[in-house]
């Protein structure tokens, strides 16, 4: 479902082989969350979707993973950032700018609301009320950053 969505869309994309159910029990592992049904039906198909210049317009399991670690431990993050505990980054857009769903207070991501993190005033914006929404209007520019 989702490669042929992408490719009614556009057919610049390209696609991997479907993540393991390993893979993305490990992204519940080391994030302590459930990751929402929509995202693990995409990498049930890919793991990961790229444009032709191969950036990602969904990251791979393992990028999934090691962002939002990264990020959530940087130190000097923590000085100039709000904590990045309560968000579960998923893409990019090539700018700094991050795409995340927002984790609840008890660890789970009730809701399939997409928002947009900016790198430079720490704003984290309402994007998209889907994952489905969110790739369409990026890839169609409906959403700019």
């Amino acid at each position: 479902m989702w490669k042929e969505f992408i490719t009614s869309i556009s057919e610049e994309y390209h696609f991997k082989e479907p993540a393991s159910k390993y893979e993305i029990s490990q992204i519940q592992k080391e994030l302590n969350v459930k990751i929402p049904e929509e995202l693990a039906a995409l990498l049930n198909e890919t793991n990961g979707v790229f444009d032709s210049w191969n950036c990602p317009l969904i990251w791979s399991t393992s990028r999934i993973i090691e962002d939002n670690l990264f990020f959530r431990r940087f130190e000097v993050y923590r000085d100039i950032y709000m904590p990045f505990d309560n968000l579960f980054l998923f893409s990019d857009a090539g700018n700094g700018d991050l795409f995340c769903y927002a984790i609840q207070k008890n660890g789970s991501i009730e809701k399939n609301d997409i928002f947009a993190w900016n790198h430079e005033d720490d704003s984290r914006t309402w994007i998209a009320n889907s994952l489905k929404q969110f790739v369409e209007d990026w890839i169609t520019g409906k959403i700019s950053i």
